[in-house]
C-alpha cells in the first residue's frame, strides 16, 4: 500500500527563515529516498533537504526566493509506502552488486574435496629455492593467500592459494628446490564447480577470459643497434615505473622517450606544473579570504617570471631525480620518436639519426595527446593545456572550452592571476561524470568569481581578428558573439595508439586509438604489453604506475594482475572534488541498490576554523552487508581525504568499520567517520537521520 505525504523542512538547527536558492525537482518527477529536493542557504552554510522516501512529486509548495523554517511544507509526494509496508529501495529490480563485489563461486550443488596445490607457471625459472613456508597443517587459507615464498637469482615471489580451504598436508620445506608443477601442499574443503576442478577466485574473469600465464617471447633473429630483455616505449609515470621495476627484477631494460627530460606529459607539462601553479593560486586566494578573519594584505604583486621560475624549478627537481634513478638502475635511455618495424624491433628517430632497438618483451606506455577542435584558425592565441602552463601572459579575458577537470584547474590558476574567465561546456554540468551534488558547491563558488559559465553550449566558430578572438556560440544558453584575448582548448585527450606503428608488430589498435589488454597488461601479441592512457579510461597517472608494475612483473615471470577495485579521481579545483568507487549517478543508471549517508562540513569544527564550510562528504553503502561501495568529497584537500575511502573499499570495510575508526580531532578526515556514523545512526554532531 502507498499514500500521499507532505514533505517538510526537517530540523535545521538554529536556522529560521532560510532562503530557498534552488528547487531541484518539479511536479511529476520520481525521486528516491535521500534524493535532494531543494537547496537552502543561510548566512553560514548551503544545505540540501533530502527526500525522506521514494515517490512521485505531486505538487511543489515553495519556489526560489521563498524563506523557510523547520516544519515548512516543501512538496507533496505520491506513492510513498504506507507505515508498516516494506520500504522501497533506490531501484526496483536491481542488478547484482557492482563489479567490485565479491561474487559467490560454487554452491551447495558443488563438490568439496581435497586438492593438491602445485607451483604455477613461473616463467623460465626452475629449481627455485623455497625460502619460507607461510602455512602449517590445520591453517585455513583464503583465495590468493600466500602459501610459500620462492627466491630465484632475479626475484622473490610468493605462490598464492588458488582456492580457499584448510591445509591438510605440506609437501615442501624450506631449502627445497621447486619448479613449475611441483606439489606444494594438499588443501581440503576446497570448492569445485560440478566436480570439474577448483572454483574461480573472487573477482576472476569468466572461464576462458582469465589471463593465461605469460608465454615465452619469440627469439629475435637479425641485427639491431641495441638489444634489451625489456624495452619500455614512453617515459611518463607508467613508463618509467615499468622500466625501473623491470630493472629491479634483474632484466636488462631500455627506456625510450621522445622528449629530452623523463616524466612524460604528467611531470613536464601536466600534473606537476599545474599543481605548482594551483598552489600559487591557493596562496593568493587565502590572502583574499584572510580579510574576513581580520587580517589584511595589499593587492598581490604578481611577477610572471618568478611564478614561471617556481613552476619550472619543481619540474626540474622531479625530472632530474628520474634521470639519476635511471642511471643508478643501469636503465639505458634512448631519446627520439619510436615506431615498430616488426614484432621485436623498434626504430627510434633521434637528433643523431636513427637507432634500431630489438627486444624480448616490450611495454607500450605511449600516453595521449590533447584533442584539437576542427576548423579552428591557426592562431597562437588559441592554446591547449601545455600552452596555458607556459604562462606567457595573463589575458584580460580568457575563454576555456571544456568544463572538465583540466579546463577548471586552468581556470582556477588564471582567475587567481587576474583573468576574467568564461567556461563553455557542452554537457548540462561541469565535470561530467561526477555526481551533481559534489559539483554544486564548486559551481556556486566559481559563479561568484568567473565572468560566465555556459552549460549546454558549444563553440560554433572562432574568428581571429587584430582585436582578439571573436567567438560565436550555439546552444541553450548561447550568448551573442564575444571577443576574448585567448582561448584555451580543454576538450579531452586522445590515446597515441595510432602513432607508434603498432600494425608492424601485429598489435591491435581500436578505432579510437586504444590498445586493448588483459589483466596482465598483455596485448594480442603476448610478449608486448601496454599500460596507461593508451589502454583506456581513466587517463590517470596513478592508474598507469600500477599498471606499469604489473607489466614489468609479468615480463619478469611473476604471476601479477591488475585487479584494483577502484581508481580515484580528483579535480584540484577550489574547492577540490574527489570521488572513488560507485557514483550515485552510475548506481541509478545501472539499477544498483545503495544507501547514502552525507555529512555537511558546516558541522565540522576544522572546516569552520578554515572558513571553508561549503564541503560535503558522501558515502554509498550496499544494503544489507553495509559494505562501502563508493565515496565522494567536495571541499579543501578532498584529494588527500579520498585515499582513506579507497583503502576502505579495497579492504571490504563496512559502515561500522569506518564509524568506529578513531579519527584525529579536529580534522577534515573526521568527516568520513561522521558520514559513516550518519549511516549507522550513531552521529552525535548532528541529529541522526530518521530510520526508515
Amino acid at each position: 500500500m502507498s499514500e500521499t505525504v507532505e514533505v517538510r523542512v526537517p530540523d535545521i538547527g538554529d536556522f529560521t527563515d532560510v532562503p530557498v536558492i534552488e528547487v531541484l525537482v518539479k511536479a511529476g518527477d520520481e525521486v528516491a529516498a535521500e534524493d535532494p529536493l531543494v537547496t537552502l542557504e543561510s548566512d553560514k552554510a548551503t544545505m540540501d533537504v533530502p527526500s525522506p522516501a521514494a515517490g512521485t512529486v505531486r505538487e511543489v509548495s515553495i519556489a526560489v526566493g521563498d524563506t523557510v523554517s523547520e516544519g515548512a511544507v516543501i512538496l507533496t509526494l505520491d506513492g510513498v509506502p504506507a507505515e508498516g509496508a516494506p520500504a522501497e529501495h533506490v531501484a526496483e529490480e536491481a542488478e547484482p552488486a557492482p563489479a567490485d563485489a565479491q561474487p559467490s563461486y560454487g554452491s551447495d550443488a558443488g563438490v568439496y574435496e581435497a586438492i593438491e596445490v602445485h607451483v604455477p607457471d613461473i616463467g623460465d625459472f626452475s629449481e627455485v629455492p623455497v625460502i619460507d613456508v607461510l602455512v602449517h597443517p590445520g591453517d585455513t587459507v583464503a583465495v590468493e593467500d600466500p602459501l610459500i615464498t620462492l627466491e630465484s637469482d632475479k626475484a622473490t615471489m610468493d605462490v598464492p592459494s588458488p582456492v580457499a580451504g584448510t591445509v591438510r598436508e605440506l609437501r615442501v620445506a624450506v631449502g627445497d628446490a621447486v619448479s613449475e608443477g611441483t606439489a606444494i601442499l594438499v588443501l581440503e574443503g576446497a570448492a569445485t564447480s560440478d566436480g570439474g576442478g577448483p572454483a574461480a577466485p573472487p573477482g576472476a574473469a569468466p572461464a576462458g577470459e582469465a589471463p593465461a600465464p605469460a608465454a615465452p617471447p619469440p627469439s629475435f633473429e637479425g641485427t639491431a643497434d641495441m638489444h634489451a630483455e625489456v624495452v619500455v616505449l614512453g617515459a611518463g609515470p607508467g613508463g618509467y615505473t615499468a622500466a625501473f621495476r623491470a630493472a629491479d627484477l634483474g632484466l636488462k631494460t631500455i627506456l625510450i622517450e621522445r622528449y629530452e627530460r623523463l616524466g612524460g606529459v604528467c611531470l613536464n607539462v601536466g600534473c606537476i606544473p599545474s599543481k605548482a601553479l594551483l598552489h600559487v593560486a591557493r596562496v593568493i586566494a587565502e590572502a583574499e579570504e584572510a580579510k574576513g578573519q581580520g587580517v589584511g594584505f595589499g593587492d598581490p604583486q604578481i611577477e610572471l617570471d618568478g611564478v614561471r621560475s617556481w613552476k619550472d624549478s619543481v619540474v626540474d627537481r622531479l625530472t632530474g631525480g628520474l634521470g639519476g634513478l635511471a642511471r643508478q638502475r643501469k636503465v639505458d635511455v634512448v631519446r627520439g620518436v619510436a615506431r615498430f618495424t616488426s614484432p621485436n624491433v623498434l626504430r627510434v628517430d633521434g637528433a643523431d639519426g636513427a637507432t634500431t632497438v630489438s627486444f624480448d618483451r616490450c611495454i607500450i606506455a605511449a600516453g595521449s595527446s590533447a584533442v584539437r577542435l576542427p576548423d579552428l584558425p591557426d592562431d597562437p592565441r588559441i592554446i591547449d593545456s601545455t600552452g596555458a602552463l607556459e604562462l606567457e601572459d595573463v589575458p584580460d579575458r580568457l575563454l576555456i572550452v571544456g568544463g572538465g577537470i583540466i579546463g577548471l584547474e586552468m581556470a582556477t590558476v588564471y582567475d587567481a592571476l587576474g583573468s576574467q574567465i568564461t567556461v563553455v561546456e557542452l554537457m548540462d554540468q561541469l565535470i561530467p561524470g561526477a555526481d551533481k551534488d559534489l559539483i554544486r558547491p564548486l559551481q556556486k563558488r566559481i559563479e561568484q568569481r568567473y565572468e560566465s559559465i555556459l552549460l549546454k553550449t558549444r563553440v560554433a566558430r572562432i574568428e581571429a581578428t587584430d582585436g582578439g578572438l571573436r567567438v560565436s556560440f550555439e546552444g541553450d544558453g548561447a550568448p551573442e558573439p564575444q571577443t576574448f584575448d585567448r582561448v584555451l582548448l580543454a576538450v579531452g585527450r586522445r590515446p597515441n595508439g595510432r602513432s607508434i606503428g603498432a600494425e608492424a608488430a601485429g598489435v591491435f589498435v581500436d578505432e579510437r586509438g586504444f590498445i586493448p589488454v588483459d589483466r596482465q597488461m598483455r596485448t594480442n601479441v603476448p610478449h608486448i604489453h601496454a599500460i596507461g592512457d593508451v589502454v583506456g579510461e581513466p587517463m590517470l597517472a596513478h592508474k598507469a604506475t600500477h599498471e606499469g608494475k604489473v607489466a614489468a612483473e609479468v615480463a619478469a615471470g611473476h604471476h601479477a594482475e591488475f585487479d584494483a577495485k577502484t581508481i580515484p579521481s580528483v579535480a584540484y579545483t577550489d574547492p577540490e572534488v574527489a570521488w572513488m568507487g560507485l557514483t550515485e549517478t552510475q548506481a541509478k543508471a545501472d539499477g544498483v541498490e545503495f544507501e547514502k549517508a552525507s555529512f555537511p562540513w558546516v558541522a565540522s569544527g576544522r572546516a569552520l576554523s578554515l572558513g571553508r564550510d561549503e564541503g560535503v562528504t558522501k558515502l554509498l553503502f550496499e544494503p544489507g552487508s553495509r559494505r562501502l561501495l563508493g565515496a565522494g568529497i567536495v571541499g579543501p584537500n578532498a584529494g588527500e581525504l579520498i585515499a582513506e575511502a579507497v583503502l576502505a573499499l579495497e579492504m571490504g570495510a563496512d559502515a561500522e568499520d569506518l564509524s568506529l575508526t578513531i579519527h584525529p580531532h579536529p580534522t577534515l578526515s573526521e568527516t568520513l567517520g561522521f558520514a559513516a556514523e550518519m549511516a549507522e545512526g550513531t552521529i552525535t554532531d548532528l541529529m541522526p537521520p530518521r530510520r526508515r
